[in-house]
C-alpha cells in the first residue's frame, strides 16, 4: 500500500510541474471574471459529479468570502437547485440541465464558467452554446486536451494531462483556488 501512495504522489507532482505554463491563461480569466463582477454581472458555475462540487465550492468561495472579509461577489453553482434539475431533466433532457439556467439567469457580459475533466460532457457543451448566443462571456476548464469544449469556449483552461480524471480534479480546485485569490484581491484594492 505505502508503495502505491508513493506513486499517485509522484504521479501528482509531476502534473504539478507542469502547471506554471497555465499562469498566463489563468490571469487573463481572472482578469475576464473581475471585470464582469466590477460591472455588475455574475459567474455561473456548472459541472458534473465531482465537477458540481466544485462548481458550489468555487461559488461559495465568491458569495461567502475566500481569504479577506470584503463584500460578497456574485457567483451561483446551476448544480444546487434539485426542483429546476429534476424538471429540466424530466420535461427536456438532461442535456439541458445547466443551458436552460444560463439562459433564464445569465445576462449578456456575465461569465459562464463550465468545469469537465474531458472537456465533452454534452450538458455543459449546450451549456457553453446557449452562454455564446445570450452574450455570455465562456470559460472552460478542463484537462485531456479540452475536448469539444476546446473549440467553442473564449477561454481555455486545459490542465495539461491526459489521464485519470481524479489528478485533473485536484488540480481543478488549485486553480479554482487561485482564480478565487486573484478577484477578491482585485476586487479589494478598488
Amino acid at each position: 500500500m505505502e508503495s502505491r501512495v508513493d506513486s499517485i504522489f509522484k504521479e501528482a507532482l509531476e502534473l504539478h510541474s507542469k502547471l506554471t505554463e497555465l499562469a498566463p491563461v489563468i490571469a487573463e480569466t481572472a482578469g475576464v471574471m473581475t471585470d464582469c463582477i466590477k460591472r455588475g454581472g455574475k459567474i455561473m458555475f456548472a459541472g458534473n459529479g465531482g465537477s458540481a462540487a466544485d462548481s458550489q465550492h468555487l461559488a461559495a468561495e465568491l458569495v461567502g468570502r475566500f481569504m479577506k472579509d470584503r463584500r460578497p461577489l456574485a457567483g451561483i453553482a446551476l448544480t444546487t437547485d434539485t426542483s429546476i434539475i429534476t424538471a429540466v431533466a424530466n420535461d427536456y433532457s438532461f442535456d439541458e440541465i445547466f443551458s436552460r439556467q444560463v439562459l433564464g439567469l445569465g445576462r449578456k457580459g456575465d461569465v459562464f464558467f463550465g468545469i469537465s475533466t474531458s472537456g465533452n460532457s454534452p450538458n455543459i457543451l449546450k451549456a457553453i452554446e446557449s452562454a455564446k448566443s445570450g452574450g455570455i462571456i465562456t470559460i472552460g476548464l478542463t484537462g485531456n486536451g479540452g475536448g469539444k469544449m476546446a473549440q467553442i469556449v473564449d477561454y481555455l483552461i486545459d490542465v495539461p494531462y491526459k489521464g485519470k480524471s481524479a489528478r485533473i480534479q485536484e488540480v481543478h480546485i488549485l486553480i479554482g483556488h487561485i482564480l478565487c485569490e486573484l478577484i477578491e484581491d482585485a476586487v479589494l484594492s478598488v
